[in-house]
């Protein structure tokens, strides 16, 4: 049988917002809530994994996005630089 959660949504967004506006440790601002630090851990994780930040950090699925676009960019490159040259070729050689 699945255990309860004790704590409501709103409870875990008002956790996770003052872990994440204080200077003060995660474990330190679970303590105040008197929650396990690893539960408010867990959620500072999954809100920063789930939301993306103001600042232009990429989510996990963007770099990832990110970095097979940048190889698709280089491998499309390559072709160009290789017909450009063969189009020269073709063009020297009169037959």
């Amino acid at each position: 049988m699945a255990r309860s959660n004790p704590y409501n949504p709103e409870f875990r967004e008002e956790a996770v917002r003052l872990a994440l506006s204080t200077n003060k440790p995660i474990s330190q601002t679970a303590r105040e809530l008197e929650i396990n630090a690893e539960t408010l851990r867990a959620w500072v994780r999954r809100h920063q994994r789930n939301t993306p930040s103001p600042s232009g950090d990429l989510t996990l699925n963007e770099r990832a996005r990110l970095k097979e676009q940048d190889r698709r960019i280089r491998e499309l490159e390559m072709e160009v630089s290789f017909l450009k040259k063969a189009a020269a070729y073709f063009v020297k050689d009169p037959r």
